[in-house]
């Protein structure tokens, strides 16, 4: 089996020692993204603005592998605060219409850069 490491200019760049995502044989696996606008560095307002910077980020890495929103079969999602779970889930259903990923959702304490939303996401061709 191949491992080759995905990279785009069009999604943030990695904080930490990770990948953007790491495809494995037809597997595609993307870290968890936060709302971080690759152009400018900022970060929006709002769980609306962030959930939807999270998804643009997840499908630059997407394309840049050969993949879409289709592709996904599992995602987690990680929330500062429970309560922006509603509104999280009305963007993430735009990218999701039919035919859904699993799914886990997990309020957590913290998240990095202060940011309310992350999500991590695994493809299959």
């Amino acid at each position: 089996m191949t491992k080759k490491i995905i990279h785009t200019e069009k999604a943030p760049a990695a904080i930490g020692p990770y990948s953007q995502a790491v495809e494995a044989g037809n597997m595609l696996f993307i870290s968890g993204q936060i709302p971080v606008n690759p152009a400018t560095g900022d970060v929006p307002s709002g769980i609306t603005a962030q959930t939807e910077q999270v998804m643009k980020n997840i499908e630059a890495i997407l394309k840049e592998a050969g993949y879409d929103f289709k592709n996904i079969v599992k995602t987690t999602c990680l929330l500062s605060d429970i309560a922006n779970f509603g509104p999280m889930n009305e963007v993430y259903a735009k990218y999701f219409p039919e035919d859904c990923p699993a799914r886990a959702a997990f309020a957590v304490r913290d998240l990095p850069k202060g940011v309310l939303v992350e999500i991590e996401s695994i493809a299959i061709k």
